[in-house]
């Protein structure tokens, strides 16, 4: 039987759990997250693939029927609900997981990315800083498109639910995985730098204000800079990821011209 269960929040929101059947991958966890969160009334949506359940915070009670005509264009996935019997007080309360803790995938990745950029950049005792942000920018894209690609229909589908570009248009996401990996392979090829740079810097000012528009309005989406691979939520992590290959990009324009 499917379950649900009811928290009332102090900030008078409700969560409500329910179950979602039909979902097979990270894709389709995007999907049926990135739809039921459209819905009037619905503040936050998490989509846990594991255990087939959707937690669904809203001011106020929307009918499970509401979710149901939402993801009617996709008929494999059906949500249900039954209400459990039982005080909300017996409800195990949620342990809260530290911020190195959700994060420490991303930041092995830039301590590791880093650590070879700065031993590149290593010469005759100083740091030569522009080959060292040249190093580090090409294994940040190789790095972070590898996980893209592991699940890019999965990326794909993450990514339009806060891109400006990925939402109006869907090929973008595909699109940017690949053009993630051909930066990449060109900066550490030293191919055409300024003009590998001047994309660099248009591509990445392009993802920032998706980006900056999920924080500032609190939505509590997946972030996908790790592709479907990771469940790594939008935070001000995000924008200073963004925002460091911006300040790299211009730095090494400047440098060039």
């Amino acid at each position: 039987m499917a379950e649900l269960c009811i928290r009332l929040l102090s900030h008078n929101l409700m969560i409500h759990t329910y179950k979602v059947s039909g979902m097979t991958c990270t894709g389709c966890q995007a999907k049926v997250q990135e739809l039921l969160s459209q819905i009037p009334g619905v503040q936050s949506v998490s989509v846990d693939l594991a255990k087939a359940a959707a937690d669904i915070e809203m001011k106020e009670h929307i009918s499970t029927q509401t979710f149901r005509n939402m993801l009617a264009a996709y008929p494999k996935y059906q949500i249900t609900e039954s209400e459990v019997s039982m005080p909300v007080a017996a409800a195990p309360a949620e342990v809260p997981v530290s911020w190195i803790a959700t994060y420490k995938p991303i930041l092995l990745i830039f301590g590791y990315i880093l650590t070879v950029a700065l031993i590149a950049g290593y010469h005759q005792g100083h740091i030569r800083l522009l080959e060292m942000m040249r190093i580090f920018m090409g294994g940040f894209f190789l790095t972070f498109s590898f996980f893209k690609l592991l699940n890019i229909k999965g990326f794909a589908e993450s990514y339009a639910m806060y891109d400006v570009l990925a939402m109006r248009w869907k090929a973008w996401g595909y699109i940017y995985a690949l053009l993630e990996l051909a930066l990449g392979l060109a900066f550490i090829t030293e191919f055409r730098p300024l003009m590998t740079n001047i994309v660099t810097l248009m591509v990445m000012s392009l993802s920032i204000i998706g980006v900056l528009q999920s924080v500032l309005s609190h939505r509590k989406i997946q972030c996908a800079c790790l592709g479907a691979v990771f469940n790594l939520p939008m935070s001000t992590v995000t924008i200073i990821e963004d925002g460091l290959m911006i300040a790299m990009s211009g730095i090494m324009i400047a440098g060039m011209i």
